[in-house]
């Protein structure tokens, strides 16, 4: 059931707690499958999260049911996918609030940097492992490319313009504590997810109702171990009439026995909607980008803006 401490000031439940709990029921049915067959115990651990659309916002008082199916397997990965569905006990009336697919590779429990092979799955149809490895190939090609291009570092601007990049920015550290991680003494991916949306709504936050409404492929590139301080930083990319596109990344540096230096450990895109009191989508002020690299990374957020939008349009006539 969703609490208070779950939602915004106007009663809408995070984003961050919805992807927390896909999160877990992707890791709980991903790790009872890798070890259904007995050998060496493991725990799954998440790599990658597909785009999340968040279809309809939930509520405090509103019971969330998370379900989870796994849908494909290689030789050392699960495909996951979840729905979530709130439901009004008072009146009964449920509807779908997110859909996701999540990837989970398996972790030996005796030795953390050993990938164990996933068991098989049995398909209905010789068409479902087909459309499902080339899921596979085409997640792993993109998380391939995602991981070259995080070079990026955000540093603080002086004094910035309002409505700029540098206005926009936001960081957050956290310690990473023993409730944090799993069996193994890694985050959980979901408490990663929650500490990220969190950044991006700050960003996001113009004096409005300020709700998740998509994250873009989240890639988990490493590890982040118990002890660690991950610095979590934000900052606007796109705007669209009434969408705000912000990048997040995660960058950890390791506990003070370890000789390795900070590392980037995971990146997404999300996106934001600003929310009048009658729920209906308000304009949002427009990003003013300065420099090169700024009007770069604007205009590929455009590119990804009008990419969802004619995906969204062909769904609709396909319905």
């Amino acid at each position: 059931i969703m609490r208070p401490d779950d939602a915004n000031v106007v009663g809408n439940v995070h984003g961050g707690t919805i992807l927390k709990m896909i999160e877990e029921a992707g890791a709980i049915i991903s790790t009872r499958h890798c070890n259904s067959e007995g050998g060496e115990p493991c725990v799954a651990a998440l790599a990658r999260v597909e785009r999340t659309d968040f279809l309809s916002p939930m509520c405090i008082g509103e019971v969330a049911n998370v379900s989870a199916e796994i849908t494909y397997t290689s030789r050392h990965s699960v495909e996951v996918q979840v729905n979530v569905m709130s439901e009004n006990i008072l009146t009964g009336a449920k509807k779908v609030t997110n859909k996701a697919t999540l990837w989970y590779v398996p972790l030996s429990l005796k030795n953390v940097n050993k990938v164990l092979e996933v068991p098989p799955i049995q398909y209905a149809r010789k068409e479902q492992e087909d459309e499902g490895k080339k899921r596979y190939e085409e997640q792993k090609l993109d998380r391939l490319e995602t991981k070259q291009r995080n070079g990026d570092v955000i540093f603080p601007v002086i004094n910035p313009e309002p409505h700029t990049v540098g206005y926009s920015q936001s960081s957050l550290i956290h310690l990473v504590g023993p409730s944090d991680c799993t069996l193994l003494g890694f985050v959980h991916g979901g408490v990663t997810m929650k500490l990220m949306d969190e950044v991006a709504g700050i960003v996001a936050a113009c004096k409005t109702n300020i709700v998740t409404a998509s994250v873009d492929a989240i890639n988990f590139h490493e590890k982040i171990k118990k002890g660690s301080v991950i610095t979590i930083s934000g900052r606007m990319t796109f705007t669209s009439n009434k969408s705000m596109e912000i990048e997040v990344f995660v960058d950890a540096d390791p506990f003070v026995d370890e000789p390795r230096e900070r590392y980037r450990a995971v990146s997404a895109f999300f996106t934001y909607v600003s929310l009048s009191k009658e729920g209906k989508p308000l304009p949002v002020p427009q990003l003013l980008a300065e420099t090169e690299d700024e009007k770069r990374r604007f205009e590929e957020g455009k590119g990804r803006y009008l990419q969802t939008k004619a995906k969204r349009q062909a769904q609709m006539q396909q319905a």
